[in-house]
């Protein structure tokens, strides 16, 4: 079973039909939406502001996702997936968004809906990464316009894939 853990009084929240592998910690203030799924070795850490999580979000192995003590908290939107090893701190990600394998999004981040951030990229902090593009490098810069149709399906593919691998999971554990 996950570790989920209370902290100053506080405990996580979860939506309905979520998935979180046994060795996942999610603590503090954190708020999940429906059919989020959390994998092995991912740290969701609410403990010195907030996390709030949209809907049919897939937050994958190794990830960290994580906020600076009273200044930023982390919003994620719905359709959002977090590849492995990635961090996320204090930043915004709006719906649909795409972070690669490794990359990095720093405080008072947005990343605008439709965004992609390429695998081992480094968002830096403040920086506003523009609806329905690609941004790579370090620090990430802009690489490519993509139209709303192709980042739509990305999108929808990597979440609605996850569900998938997620209800594996569950049905093992029946």
């Amino acid at each position: 079973m996950a570790l989920i853990k209370s902290v100053r009084g506080i405990h996580p929240q979860f939506g309905r039909d979520c998935y979180l592998a046994e060795n996942a910690t999610v603590v503090g203030e954190v708020v999940m939406g429906d059919e989020c799924s959390i994998w092995f070795h991912a740290v969701v850490r609410g403990d010195v502001h907030s996390i709030t999580i949209g809907n049919k979000v897939n937050i994958q192995d190794g990830a960290v996702i994580h906020c600076t003590y009273q200044k930023a908290k982390t919003v994620i939107g719905n359709n959002v997936s977090i590849g492995h090893n990635a961090i996320v701190h204090g930043c915004t990600l709006h719906d649909r968004v795409v972070i690669g394998m490794g990359a990095i999004v720093m405080d008072h981040a947005v990343v605008e809906e439709g965004a992609v951030i390429a695998a081992g990229a480094v968002v830096l902090e403040n920086t506003r990464v523009e609806k329905g593009c690609i941004y790579a490098g370090v620090p990430a810069r802009k690489i490519k316009v993509v139209s709303p149709e192709v980042y739509q399906h990305l999108n929808e593919r990597i979440a609605n894939n996850y569900i998938l691998y997620s209800s594996w999971f569950k049905e093992e554990n029946k």
